[in-house]
């Protein structure tokens, strides 16, 4: 039996993509998965959008890390995607940092890339690719919807799942297995409740 194809759809900056992503590396443990990460870009999806003056900092100073990632999907492989998201997160996520540009280094020096991809994280002619990839996103599942979004090869691609604490063992495989299948019900469109915690990093 082949591999289960599943495409992560991430900004780096976001925290729930973070536990999305260590949900679906648990799952690969007990299932045999071909992951995909794969960037989007909260920075493109909020343009032009009325927000507060804090959240508004945030998404314009968004773009470096997600620049950072994008040119280590164009200049490497999967595999230094993967290194770039994981490293990025420890440092950032789970480490508390608050400097974006260092979890960026820390990631770029996780892959088998040279520090010059580094450069990619004040290049705006990046941005027009990431407003690309974002809207291509869209198409998939609406803008009314942030990161993460999954998508399982066939059937119909999600916001989410938003979790906390990521799933690990078999329990990661579970949800894998109930979500890979919800996706296949074409007029299935929204399951939620509200977050009672925010994103544990254990």
């Amino acid at each position: 039996m082949s591999a289960r194809s599943v495409e992560l759809f991430f900004d780096p900056i976001c925290p729930w993509a973070w536990m999305t992503s260590r949900w679906l590396l648990n799952a690969a443990s007990v299932r045999d998965l071909d992951i995909t990460f794969s960037v989007m870009s909260l920075a493109a999806l909020n343009e032009g959008r009325d927000l507060p003056a804090d959240y508004r900092r945030s998404m314009d100073e968004a773009w470096g890390p997600a620049r950072v990632a994008l040119a280590v999907s164009q200049q490497g492989s999967q595999a230094d995607v993967s290194a770039y998201y994981t490293a990025f997160g420890e440092t950032y996520h789970v480490g508390g940092g608050e400097d974006r540009r260092a979890a960026a280094e820390a990631g770029v020096a996780a892959t088998s890339l040279d520090a010059s991809v580094l450069e990619a994280y004040d290049d705006a002619s990046l941005d027009d690719t990431l407003r690309a990839k974002q809207q291509a996103v869209v198409e998939l599942v609406g803008d009314e919807v942030g990161t993460p979004v999954i998508s399982f090869g066939e059937g119909k691609a999600y916001f989410g799942p938003v979790i906390s604490p990521a799933p690990k063992g078999e329990e990661a495989g579970e949800l894998f297995d109930g979500l890979e299948l919800m996706s296949r019900t074409s007029g299935f469109f929204e399951l939620k409740r509200t977050r009672t915690v925010g994103p544990i990093f254990d």
